[in-house]
């Protein structure tokens, strides 16, 4: 489609200005939404009566294992997927001139940890200068705002995309994965997709794949006062855990045959994200269990990675006396995904690249993550350029998450100019 001329982009921006104090106070209630992983349900409740209000054909569904088991992107799971509903708004314009387009982003947000420990309680959100507070603030319900708002703007002024959009709003993402999958085995695909992840207002070229994983480790159960005649589980995990760290360093001495992760300091990181053993304090444990998480580099194939990790785990078994004849169990209970490079060229990095010029007044940066980002989905398995491209945030994940207000109305700007170039635009009907 043709760029809007300067007129026209100047009016946009000021249309995102003129709707930014209603956006805050809807990222606000959003953030009042505590959608913890299972807990979804009153955000995605939220999200679907503002979709529908401004008329989007609104689609709701739980997630269906079955539809996706299969699927080379699925990540498998422990948990019941009965209350993990997706909520996807499709706009369709009178006459489909333009390129389609899918504006996504991720309700469910991670726990908050100790509540004594936030300055303020972690999902009352606290407006401080040009800082929002909140969990989920950036991490990425600013994303989910500025997708909506940057259609609001174009609205306000009397117009509307010229080609399909859809609104998608998915769980499992801070987990798995699956309900980005799901809108794909769903039949949701458009000629370029845009997720706002809290990226410091740039681009992501490269990202990492992640895995899940929990070991369990049995131990001899013996009195304290016997402690050599018995085997302790929770020592034992140690050493193996010790031996995972092993593998991550020799993971990363890799980085060198890996485009875009050359020159990174410690592109895959090693954590072991929950531990738990032992029943008494004056016991021998007989059992410990913990679950971690690993990164890998695009273009290895993770069952690939899997059979790394469980070979590491076996070695290191075979070296300790008990765990010889009692290996650890892996278990595979989360994140089996991918990572993915966005090549240079596309056209939607290009029209980004306008867009975010005009709105911030400097050239688009890109940079390579090393974190997990829904954006594979796309990319690997739709062969869809996918703009992962957000606000600047701090602390995501940590205590005090926090997002720019300012950086999150310039994003906002972006996504409406690139929606007004990408799709094209037509009167309101």
């Amino acid at each position: 489609m043709t760029k809007p001329d300067a007129a026209t982009q100047k009016r946009i921006l000021e249309a995102v200005d003129a709707g930014f104090e209603e956006q805050i106070g809807f990222l606000s209630e959003l953030i009042r939404k505590p959608s913890l992983r299972g807990q979804e349900q009153t955000a995605q409740d939220f999200l679907h009566d503002a979709y529908r209000t401004r008329g989007y054909a609104v689609d709701r569904w739980a997630i269906d294992l079955d539809a996706i088991r299969d699927h080379p992107g699925f990540s498998p799971v422990t948990i019941d997927y009965a209350d993990a509903f997706n909520v996807v708004a499709t706009h369709r314009p009178r006459d489909e001139r333009g390129r389609s387009l899918i504006l996504n982003g991720h309700v469910d947000v991670v726990p908050t940890g100790p509540a004594e420990m936030w300055t303020a309680p972690p999902f009352e959100p606290k407006r401080e200068g040009d800082w929002l507070y909140g969990r989920g603030s950036g991490d990425m319900k600013a994303g989910l705002a500025a997708n909506l708002y940057a259609l609001d703007a174009l609205r306000r002024l009397g117009w509307q995309p010229a080609g399909r959009v859809h609104l998608q709003s998915v769980v499992e993402e801070e987990c798995t994965g699956n309900g980005a999958l799901a809108c794909l085995a769903r039949g949701y695909q458009a000629d370029a997709a845009i997720i706002p992840e809290p990226e410091d207002d740039k681009l992501v070229r490269a990202n990492c794949g992640v895995l899940w994983f929990k070991v369990t480790v049995r131990g001899v159960p013996v009195h304290v006062r016997e402690a050599g005649k018995g085997a302790n589980a929770i020592e034992a995990a140690y050493r193996l855990i010790q031996a995972l760290r092993g593998l991550e360093e020799r993971w990363n001495e890799r980085k060198g045959d890996h485009r875009h992760f050359e020159t990174l300091d410690h592109p895959i990181n090693f954590n072991v994200g929950k531990i738990a053993g032992g029943d008494w304090a004056s016991s021998v444990p007989a059992w410990c269990s913990f679950d971690a998480r690993i990164a890998i580099f695009p273009g290895v194939r993770a069952a690939d990675a899997a059979a790394e990790i469980e070979a590491c785990l076996a070695e290191a078994a075979r070296g300790d006396a008990f765990l010889a004849n009692n290996p650890p169990e892996v278990a595979w209970n989360g994140f089996f995904a991918e990572g993915y490079v966005l090549e240079e060229g596309s056209e939607a990095e290009a029209t980004l690249g306008r867009a975010h010029l005009t709105s911030y007044g400097r050239s688009l940066e890109s940079f390579v993550t090393a974190g997990y980002l829904d954006a594979r989905v796309f990319v690997l398995y739709q062969d869809t350029p996918c703009l992962v491209y957000g606000p600047y945030s701090e602390n995501i994940h940590a205590f005090d998450e926090r997002v720019s207000l300012a950086s999150l109305k310039r994003v906002t700007g972006t996504i409406a100019l690139f929606v007004a170039e990408w799709c094209g635009l037509e009167s309101l009907g």
